[in-house]
């Protein structure tokens, strides 16, 4: 299969628009924690298993449960108290 010049110039074209777009976090994932957000000493970071239920949640560990999204205003999710 032969690929023809307009092909090689729309990949080339398509690799320089998007290639700014990669943005790599600083200091911790968005949406996970929430700002000024640092693990507890001793805890070992578990990764969410579900996608964030709603804007606003952020991924934080909680003493009694483990790991799970909390919105500042509504609590935990699932009725974790």
């Amino acid at each position: 299969m032969k690929f023809s010049t307009l092909h090689c110039i729309a990949a080339v074209c398509a690799t320089a628009a998007l290639g700014g777009c990669v943005v790599t976090p600083i200091g911790m994932e968005p949406g996970y924690g929430g700002p000024g957000y640092a693990t507890p000493p001793g805890v070992v970071y578990v990764a969410p298993t579900y996608a964030m239920p709603a804007p606003g949640y952020a991924w934080q560990y909680n003493g009694r449960f483990g790991w799970g999204w909390r919105h500042p205003s509504h609590g935990w999710h699932r009725g974790w108290r």
